[in-house]
């Protein structure tokens, strides 16, 4: 789960200190960039295992700083921060290798456990991702890699494995946006909602798909821990 170090990219002075306080208990070097100029050369200075990037700044924006990152150094984990982005700016950030948003405003511990989650994804071993949830995190990290049809085979192969669970149809959704399949993405998003009429994120990506405006971001789904809390609450 280690990284080389943690780059915040962020116009915003008090996110870019608050997201430093946040991730400061890893254990891991986190550096700041107030724009995509300052973070591209402290990025060839010292090159970074993830980067949380800012999606709206002024000058460069996030999904130009976005495809400069994947262009010079692939293997970064690019988490964007963003408080109104358009299904348009989302799916061009995940065509680009961005599987993870986080959205202002947000808590510590959301910083925290959303860079823990991105950073053991790494570790997974293709050969030994039986169960649902490793397969789940191995799509993501196929669409980090920009491998779509791996990740469409593996979020088929987490299906397979729980059938009756919403998230592998979601992201199966997701992957035909990024191919610019809405109809068909619309399709499996509706085919989460049969399995989980409450499954949150595949409500919201099946509205901002059939929505006039399309405004909002890709969902793709709760994570583990978050799952578990709202059965707690039941």
């Amino acid at each position: 789960m280690k990284t080389k170090s943690i780059l915040i990219i962020d116009d915003e002075k008090n996110i870019r200190l608050t997201m430093e306080q946040s991730l400061e208990p890893l254990g891991i070097p986190v550096r700041t960039a107030v724009n995509g100029e300052e973070a591209l050369q402290k990025l060839k200075d010292t090159p970074a295992g993830l980067v949380f990037l800012d999606l709206k700044m002024p000058g460069m924006d996030g999904i130009e700083v976005l495809r400069r990152i994947k262009e010079e150094w692939p293997e970064i984990r690019v988490i964007i921060i963003t408080a109104h982005g358009t299904v348009e700016s989302a799916v061009e950030a995940m065509k680009l290798g961005a599987v993870d948003f986080i959205q202002k405003p947000f808590s510590p511990a959301e910083i925290r456990e959303l860079a823990i989650r991105v950073m053991a994804r790494e570790v997974l071993e293709v050969e030994s991702a039986v169960d649902y949830p490793s397969l789940i995190e191995l799509t993501k990290r196929c669409i980090s890699n920009q491998e779509f049809p791996a990740a469409c085979e593996t979020a088929r192969k987490a299906i397979a494995a729980d059938p009756a669970h919403p998230e592998a149809y979601n992201l199966l959704g997701v992957l035909l946006e990024i191919k610019g399949d809405g109809l068909e993405a619309q399709k499996f998003y509706r085919a989460a909602l049969d399995m989980d009429p409450t499954f949150k994120s595949a409500w919201a990506n099946l509205d901002r798909t059939t929505s006039w405006h399309k405004l909002g971001k890709i969902d793709l789904g709760p994570d583990r821990k978050e799952e578990a809390g709202e059965a707690d609450e039941k």
